[in-house]
């Protein structure tokens, strides 16, 4: 199992310390029937190897993955049950890690994938439901830049040691069960937020992590420096349709200077000289040639980037479907959100997960602090209607 894989399986799939991550995506239209989407499921996923994978630990040993004999379609599709409560639902112990739900309502349907982030990535959930949909995706080729330098990668390195942020007010032990506040946002929003500096259009990630700095000044909770861990898919151009878990986690301060355009172009310049995917790649890379095996080392470096002076809140911006026309059968998509894990001692995850017709704004916190999910959120969309004026 790779270091990224069995750092993940240590830790629980249910309860306060839960490792599944989520993504929800709802469709305006009749919902199939359960035997007509597990036809599709076994259709359409069933050549992913990756979906048979079952973790098998020993002991102390190091864990590994044991590829199960068959895709067996029916034991990973349900038609019952509520969003919420399911993200810390156990995954059904022998099999694949993963399930997909079937979740009905009056206005359409929803589906929700989740796994045990050892098993896959957000992306690979991303891929999974692209892979299910019409048409099938268009995969653009990724432009490459030249490698880095020695010196920058031993300046990443040493970087990536230093502690960058302190406890928050929200910081703690995790408490069980899990709470989600959901904003839906027009395209018109984000695309002027993203021009907040001019015509030079900025990135997604930049507008959010403005946007949630402007939140946390906003709400108070700024006391000491905060940092945002932003995930970076390192799938190369060839591999558009990788499962597993294929990314790298970069850590950005976050500028707590009153005025937004400042935050922005700060924000912006910063994720430009970092130049995230190379820095990502290289610390994939580090992690990847770790030796297989349990060390005291290893269990420190994990308590380590599990504490809250490592890194102040989990932030994501991911994309969604491919494009205006995406459907299941006659429903077409009409949102999605990536709802991603807490960590030990991170009771806080923003993601924004773009579709064709906006994007939705996602805050997760556990239920003890279920009070700062929803206000936080709206501070969050707050902070990009001021972006975009």
């Amino acid at each position: 199992m790779p270091p990224l894989d069995a750092w993940f399986h240590r830790q629980q799939s249910s309860g306060a310390a839960c490792m599944t991550v989520g993504y929800a995506a709802w469709f305006d239209g009749p919902p199939p029937t359960l035997t007509q989407l597990r036809a599709r499921v076994r259709q359409r996923l069933g050549g992913f190897r990756r979906l048979r994978a079952v973790p098998v630990a020993e002991g102390d040993n190091w864990p590994h993955w044991q590829e199960g004999p068959a895709f067996e379609a029916d034991h990973h599709l349900t038609a019952s049950g509520e969003l919420i409560p399911l993200l810390t639902e156990p995954l059904p112990a022998g099999r694949p890690p993963w399930q997909l739900h079937l979740l009905p309502d009056a206005d359409g349907f929803a589906l929700l994938l989740r796994a045990h982030h050892a098993l896959l990535d957000g992306q690979s959930l991303s891929i999974m439901l692209n892979v299910l949909l019409d048409p099938a995706p268009e995969h653009r080729p990724r432009p490459q830049a030249p490698p880095p330098s020695l010196a920058r990668k031993v300046a990443w390195a040493l970087d990536d040691l230093l502690p960058k942020a302190r406890p928050l007010p929200f910081h703690g032990r995790l408490g069980p069960g899990r709470h989600l506040a959901f904003t839906g946002l027009p395209s018109e929003l984000l695309t002027a937020a993203r021009h907040a500096l001019g015509a030079r259009k900025t990135s997604n990630t930049a507008v959010l992590l403005t946007a949630i700095a402007g939140a946390l000044r906003e709400s108070g909770l700024t006391g000491s420096p905060a940092c945002a861990m932003v995930p970076v898919d390192v799938r190369t151009a060839d591999q558009p349709t990788l499962l597993g878990n294929h990314y790298a986690t970069v850590r950005l301060p976050l500028p707590a200077h009153p005025d937004p355009g400042r935050r922005l172009a700060a924000l912006e310049h910063r994720i430009r000289r970092t130049d995230l995917r190379q820095r990502a790649l290289f610390q994939a890379d580090l992690v990847a040639a770790r030796p297989r095996r349990v060390t005291a080392f290893g269990t420190a470096a994990g308590r380590y980037v599990d504490s809250p002076h490592y890194f102040s809140l989990l932030c994501t911006s991911l994309p969604a479907a491919p494009g205006a026309a995406a459907t299941l059968d006659t429903a077409r998509l009409t949102a999605a959100a990536l709802l991603p894990p807490l960590g030990p001692s991170h009771p806080l995850a923003v993601s924004l997960t773009h579709h064709p017709a906006g994007a939705v704004l996602t805050t997760l916190t556990d239920r003890t602090r279920a009070a700062l999910a929803a206000p936080f959120n709206a501070a969050v969309t707050d902070q990009l209607r001021h972006l975009a004026k």
